[in-house]
């Protein structure tokens, strides 16, 4: 078993975008991008974590490997959780939570990632970019993270809070990625965990974990792989990966 393993949850009842792994984008599923970043990372084995059988029998006729889940998880990273439990019998020592809709994403990113988390110097990292303009700070659907220093690339710090709206003027703040590291113990803690106020107010996950005192850094990438939440994100990816195909 790889020390590392890529687990990729997927569903298709997104409410602001049904279908959403299914949209294809230079003729391919947008789960398949994802999927095929991840493999090219080279960082470990990769799964995805669906409860959904159609994007399942995709990725198997892709050559991949899709786990079944169970359908009632409140979170992604409970489903996650259930292929890093029950199909890795716990045994990977960092587990990275790739969201499935993040179709450009730079594979070196990934890497970049998971060389940082072999240190052992935080209990979960993630990704942070450039915000390129005010309505992107504006946009709820964009999560910014807090940090206390301006980044440079390669540069990872502590995270000292996450927003979607009204993110504080005083300090530093940047367009958060959705990928996730967890060290094993990290996993295993932060799933015992109840959902936390915050986590609930914001919809963020990781706020549970910093309720918690767990440890969150953030690394600065030069790339910007969006989120495709709305169809208007369809629309923006597509431009961006059909003009670099």
């Amino acid at each position: 078993m790889n020390k590392t393993a890529i687990i990729i949850p997927s569903r298709l009842d997104a409410q602001r975008l049904p279908n959403k792994p299914l949209k294809l984008i230079n003729n391919k599923e947008m789960i398949l991008h994802v999927y095929e970043a991840a493999k090219k990372s080279n960082v470990g084995d990769v799964f995805i974590a669906t409860p959904d059988q159609k994007i399942a029998s995709l990725v198997q006729s892709f050559g991949g490997k899709a786990i079944l889940t169970n359908g009632n998880h409140e979170t992604g990273t409970d489903r996650v959780f259930e292929v890093f439990k029950k199909t890795l019998n716990s045994s990977p020592d960092i587990i990275v939570n790739l969201q499935g809709d993040m179709p450009n994403i730079d594979p070196q990113d990934i890497k970049s990632l998971n060389d940082y988390m072999t240190l052992k110097k935080c209990d979960i990292g993630t990704l942070v970019s450039k915000l390129n303009s005010i309505s992107e700070i504006e946009d709820p659907n964009i999560v910014k993270a807090l940090v206390k220093e301006k980044m440079e690339p390669g540069m990872f710090v502590k995270a000292l809070d996450f927003f979607r709206i009204n993110p504080p003027k005083e300090l530093k703040i940047y367009h958060h990625v959705g990928i996730y590291a967890f060290t094993n113990k990290a996993l295993l803690r932060y799933v015992s965990l109840k959902r936390s106020k915050l986590e609930l107010s914001r919809k963020l996950e990781q706020l549970r974990a910093m309720e918690n005192d767990m440890s969150i850094h953030v690394g600065y990438i030069n790339s910007s792989p969006l989120s495709v939440d709305t169809n208007q994100d369809l629309i923006k990816v597509k431009k961006i990966m059909e003009k670099n195909e």
